[in-house]
């Protein structure tokens, strides 16, 4: 009896020491998956494509970045500037002057200082025409940078930019250090600021970060290790938050937001958004050139249904060129779902028979969806739609690898778009500029309107908010006309996260924020 009273003893004491083990270091979710108490994973939709910050331009890549990266200046959860890197700034009262007073003591993830001759390093590597990135579109308007102390710059412009404060949030600095080892460096190797630094990117799989300890913004999470990971396919993303297999999902499919609506275990947050969606129109190409065409097809698409099919009511029928959460927003009278219309602009146009198109998109559920319910949409009025689905890196070479429009293969192109910098200009210049045709810019319609690149110009030159909101309402008005794109609808911005993590968020140009996250 004393032997077995002592096994007994044992047994219980390594049961014991093996569950406080598990319970300070690690967790089993439902799935049977282990991982670290402080470690989260956040499951989104498509891959990264790059994680060079002065050469991203979609969203995904971009909030991978700005997990490791800061600015001068940044973002709050409404899109308002806040201080970053730079603790204050000024802009001369002819606008063509902005001076930054820079933190100091803030340092690299490789231990490098921080300051203004780091500012340099970026600027002069943004700048070269060698290096061909397109940060350099957001310094556009910028003629010099000066160093006037260790922790003081000023950047001079070549004429006045309205949303030139705006762009400064767009750049984020790169250790001094990581640039001297070049372009194939830093996109291996990303070095900034932030709450956290690099670990590991195993492309089309995961990307890696972690706590850095010296951030410069003192103890703001408790979180040692965010994982991000690639699922393209809506039910496996909705899985993995019912198992806690995935502590943060975005995008939410709308389809099931219900299933949560009692959870205990999760919550669903519904928040405002700047993300458009479209089919942009190559209006450089045959039959699309003709504006009858164009405005056929919007006038065919059921915008209304688009949203309840694909969308299971989320979303507002896009009634501009911007949604209404973007500065300057102007609503327009919106394209009414009229097939018996449609016919007769196309017949007008001579495509009495209709015609054969394509339509490109990348492999999310969503898009997949989206692309089928346009192609339902145009047979109705004759167009025969193929379908092309392609990953997101693909997908994004074929757009705006041609350098001339003539070369570009591209019919239509099943897209979103969100102006990062949250103002009227990044929801204009760069989709609707003459100057700004791939690889330029994201006018994929090809879209050339004279009066509206003017436009552009003089809104961006102005001083004056109530002469820039005329004239980007104006500009609204004529493109809504022009119909480069299939307008279908303004987004909700849809997340799921797990009940015990909080600091997450989806601003609403579609970046997820981590800077503050919180495991309770």
């Amino acid at each position: 009896m004393r032997k077995f009273s002592v096994l007994v003893l044992i047994l219980t004491l390594a049961l014991f020491s093996a569950a406080c083990s598990s319970n300070n270091a690690s967790s089993t979710d439902k799935s049977g998956k282990t991982k670290s108490d402080k470690e989260i994973t956040i499951v989104i939709d498509q891959n990264f494509i790059t994680l060079d910050p002065h050469n991203a331009g979609d969203t995904v890549s971009i909030y991978g970045i700005r997990s490791m990266y800061e600015g001068l200046v940044g973002f709050d959860k409404d899109m308002s500037i806040v201080p970053a890197l730079a603790e204050s700034f000024e802009i001369s009262k002819d606008g063509l002057t902005y001076s930054f007073k820079l933190r100091e003591g803030v340092t690299f993830h490789d231990g490098e200082p921080f300051n203004a001759d780091a500012v340099k390093a970026n600027y002069d590597r943004i700048m070269d025409d060698a290096n061909n990135l397109s940060a350099k579109r957001s310094l556009k308007f910028v003629d010099s940078m000066d160093i006037i102390g260790d922790y003081e710059v000023a950047f001079k412009l070549k004429e006045p930019f309205s949303a030139m404060i705006n762009k400064f949030g767009m750049v984020p600095m790169i250790s001094p250090k990581a640039i001297e080892e070049g372009t194939k460096y830093i996109e291996a190797n990303p070095v900034g600021t932030g709450t956290f630094k690099f670990v590991e990117w195993k492309q089309g799989k995961t990307l890696e970060v972690e706590k850095y300890a010296d951030y410069w913004g003192g103890d703001q999470t408790n979180v040692e290790k965010v994982k991000f990971s690639p699922v393209p396919e809506n039910g496996s993303r909705v899985a993995m938050l019912k198992t806690g297999e995935a502590d943060f999902v975005y995008p939410m499919p709308q389809q099931n937001v219900k299933e949560f609506k009692n959870s205990k275990d999760a919550t669903i947050e519904e928040t405002p958004s700047t993300i458009v969606r479209y089919v942009s129109i190559n209006t450089f190409k045959d039959p699309y050139k003709d504006l009858k065409v164009r405005q056929a097809m919007n006038l065919a698409v059921d915008k209304k249904a688009y949203i309840q099919v694909v969308k299971n009511g989320f979303g507002h029928v896009l009634d501009s060129t911007m949604a209404p959460e973007t500065q300057y927003y102007a609503k327009q009278k919106s394209y009414e779902f009229n097939v018996k219309k449609a016919k007769e602009l196309l017949k007008e146009a001579g495509y009495e028979n209709g015609f054969e198109s394509e339509i490109w998109g990348n492999t999310s559920s969503e898009s997949v969806k989206g692309m089928e319910f346009i192609k339902q949409q145009l047979a109705q009025i004759g167009i025969d739609v193929t379908i092309k689905s392609m990953e997101e890196g693909t997908l994004s070479d074929e757009i705006y690898t041609p350098e001339k429009p003539e070369d570009a293969k591209v019919q239509m192109w099943y897209v979103s778009w969100s102006p990062s910098s949250g103002d009227a200009d990044g929801a204009t210049r760069g989709l609707f500029s003459s100057e700004y045709f791939p690889p330029n810019g994201a006018n994929t319609a090809y879209y050339d309107n004279d009066k509206v690149t003017n436009w552009i110009k003089e809104a961006n030159a102005s001083a004056d908010p109530k002469e820039q909101e005329k004239i980007y309402n104006d500009i609204q008005r004529t493109v809504y006309q022009d119909a480069p794109w299939i307008f279908l609808a303004s987004d909700v911005n849809l997340a799921g996260h797990n009940n015990n993590l909080e600091g997450v968020y989806v601003a609403p140009d579609g970046v997820i924020n981590i800077s503050k996250a919180q495991l309770k």
